[in-house]
């Protein structure tokens, strides 16, 4: 069984709430929906595992510095697949 990342709730207003979340090896987020349109921007290197709710699973892999934006309601689980410690910020864009 694997366990959860931790998360840091750095910023929430009326417009973003910024979170870093940290990842051990073989850590995960657990099953979420994203209810806002989301950045990511690596903090290390970050190999990670998404699992879809349709039993589908997919990589992806962002070079530290480097960031994705996504839409929301995206609905998955990450795991970081690497053997080091993954970090990064997570901007959630408020309507």
């Amino acid at each position: 069984m694997l366990t959860t990342c931790s998360s840091n709730l750095l910023i929430e207003d009326e417009k973003v709430r910024v979170t870093r979340f940290d990842f051990e090896p073989d850590q995960e987020t657990g099953w979420h929906v994203h209810e806002y349109d989301y950045v990511i921007t690596a903090i290390t290197n970050c190999s990670m595992l998404l699992q879809h709710p349709d039993g589908t699973q997919t990589t992806a892999v962002v070079a530290a510095g480097n960031a994705y934006r996504r839409d929301a309601g995206v609905r998955h689980n990450v795991i970081n697949t690497s053997e080091t410690k993954m970090s990064f910020i997570e901007i959630e864009l408020k309507n």
